[in-house]
C-alpha cells in the first residue's frame, strides 16, 4: 500500500482556558468512508482507494482541542482493495491496512498538531525526544 495522495479539509485548534489542570489529551481516529477512485490524471495497476477522516486531540477539562479532517488517495493492490471495500461495508477493515491507513494520518497530522501547540502555547500532546548529559561510565566505553 502506498500514499497516492494527502489533503487537510479542516483544521481547528481552540484553546478555551489558560490554566492546565491535571491535563490529559485523549486522541481519537475516526474514518467516516472508504471508496473506490478512478483517477484522471495517472494510470496505475493498484486500486486507488480514497479515504475520509477525521483526527481529534482533546485535552480533558475543556483546555484545548485539536481538530483535523481530510482526504488521503491509497494505491493498493487489486486483491487487498477488494477486501477492504467488501469489509468496509460492514464498517470494518483488515488489520494490517488499518494500522498502515492510522499511521499514515498519525504521521502527517502528528507535525501540523506540534506546530499549533506551538503556536497556542499548548503542551505537546507527545514526548518529543530529548539528549541528556552522559556520565562517566558512558564515556568511558
Amino acid at each position: 500500500m502506498n500514499l497516492a495522495g494527502f489533503n487537510f479539509t479542516k483544521i481547528s485548534a481552540e484553546k478555551m482556558s489558560d490554566k492546565p489542570s491535571n491535563l490529559k489529551v485523549n486522541t481519537s481516529i475516526d474514518i467516516s468512508n472508504i471508496e473506490e477512485v478512478k483517477p484522471a490524471i495517472f494510470t496505475t495497476k493498484e486500486t486507488i482507494l480514497g479515504v475520509k477522516f477525521s483526527y481529534i486531540l482533546d485535552y480533558e477539562k475543556d483546555f484545548a482541542k485539536l481538530t483535523f479532517e481530510g482526504n488521503i488517495l491509497l494505491a493498493v493492490e487489486p486483491k487487498i482493495a477488494k477486501e477492504v471495500l467488501k469489509q468496509w461495508k460492514e464498517k470494518k477493515m483488515p488489520e494490517d491496512f488499518r494500522l498502515s491507513l492510522f499511521n499514515f494520518i498519525l504521521r502527517k497530522a502528528n507535525v501540523k498538531a506540534i506546530q499549533l501547540e506551538d503556536e497556542m502555547n499548548l503542551p505537546l500532546h507527545m514526548q518529543m525526544p530529548k539528549l541528556g548529559a552522559s556520565t562517566k561510565e558512558e564515556k568511558k566505553e
